[in-house]
Order: structure tokens, then sequence, then C-alpha cells
């Protein structure tokens, strides 16, 4: 994949540049101590992330806060155990003080002087704002699943992104998608014709964690385990 083709990259945020699931976890944690449920991390993830999946797509509209915590009630009731409206608030208030990786603002800074930016998120515009005072990120759109009414791997988003291509003069053979998520982002990629690339922060785990295992067709260019290793690829190119 020649890199220095293209002028823009759409970025999934949550899983990519910041940390969703140690974010999840910090809330999902304590929460199963108190429950007396032994267990790990990973498998509170698990559970949880085939729960959320279905939430985004049974209530499209629905802010990503409610979203969280419907799927967090969901996940209780599948473990046996009651999320309490307070803890089922707590995560879904959370998303701010989701850590982004350590590699992603630089990495972001370091791309900007290349591409131009989009930001290709199922959140709310409240909690993305809360998450760029993490990343730093000058993007030139932010389109997120209060903008659309629908969460990916609807196609909502990816009709937004054309629009906002056409604003920003950027041919759609020049744009390429970087995402953790194969469900989320690439099976729609391929779905839409669009090149993409895997950051695959989960390179050093077992399973899928938090995203649901892809049930369509993905593919994509190039493999990373981070956005700084793709950020020093990109320098290279250049």
């Amino acid at each position: 994949m020649d890199l220095t083709k293209f002028r823009a990259l759409s970025f999934d945020c949550y899983g990519t540049l910041i940390d969703w699931e140690t974010g999840i976890a910090a809330v999902l944690s304590p929460w199963a101590r108190e429950q007396g449920l032994d267990l790990s991390d990973e498998e509170l993830l698990l559970a949880y992330g085939d729960q959320e999946a279905a939430v985004e797509a049974e209530t499209p509209a629905a802010l990503y806060p409610d979203v969280l915590a419907t799927a967090f009630r969901r996940t209780g009731e599948a473990l046996g155990c009651e999320v309490s409206d307070e803890w089922a608030q707590r995560l879904g208030s959370s998303v701010p003080d989701w850590p982004a990786f350590p590699d992603s603002a630089d990495a972001l800074a370091s791309l900007a002087s290349h591409y131009k930016l989009i930001i290709l998120s199922n959140v709310h515009r409240a909690g993305f704002a809360g998450s760029n005072r993490h990343l730093r990120g000058d993007f030139s759109a932010i389109i997120t699943a209060e903008d659309v009414g629908a969460y990916k791997p609807a196609e909502n988003h990816f009709r937004a992104l054309d629009a906002k291509l056409e604003e920003l003069g950027v041919d759609r053979s020049e744009l390429l998608h970087m995402a953790q998520s194969l469900f989320h982002d690439h099976v729609p990629a391929k779905r839409e014709g669009l090149p993409s690339v895997w950051i695959n922060r989960r390179h050093d785990k077992p399973g899928w964690g938090a995203t649901p295992q892809p049930s369509g067709e993905f593919s994509y260019g190039l493999e990373f385990g981070s956005m700084g290793e793709f950020a020093d690829a990109v320098d290279k190119a250049f």
C-alpha cells in the first residue's frame, strides 16, 4: 500500500485511539467484586461486548450513555446479578474519563502533517469532546453516532463521511480508514469499498474483548499493533 497517495484518514476512536476496554473494565470490575463474581476483566468484557452491540442495533437513536447503561444492565442479567441505577449511570457517564492509548496523541500530531484527519465514532458529541482533551487532535471533521442516528456497522456514518469528503474536496479514493474493530469498522469498510488499516490493539491478548466477533466479510491493507507504529511507517513513506 502506497501511504503517500492518500489525503485523508478516517478514524474509529474507541478501541483505536481511546482505550475503551480499560475504561469499561474500570467500572465493571468493582461492580463484579461487589456482586461476588470471580471474573477477570477479559471475562467481563467478553460478557459485555455482545450486549452493547445488540443495544446499538435495537435502539440506533439512543445516546451512547444510555446505550452503555442498558448494556451494563443486560450484562448483569446475563451473569445473574443486578446492576443498580447508580452503577449503570456510572458506566454511562464514564466516557470522558476513558484513557487515551499512550501513543495516540503524538501519532495524531504527526499524521496531521500529512493528512486531513476525520473522526468516525460510535459515541455522542459530548463524550468525544471529553476524549479529545486526551487526544488533542486537530480534526477536519467529527462524525458521531449522535449526528447520524445510528451505530456502526450501519451505513449511516459512511453516508455522512461521503458528504464530509465532498465538503473537504477529498476524493473517496484518497481516504484511508483506520480502526481496531473488525466488527464495527472493517466489515463496513469492505462493504463500502474503502481501503483500511487494522490497528490491532489486542495483538497481545486472546479473544475479542469488548468487540463482537465479525460476522461479515472484511479485509484490510496493512496491520499495525499501535498508532505509533503506523505513524512511523507514514513518516518513512513520505
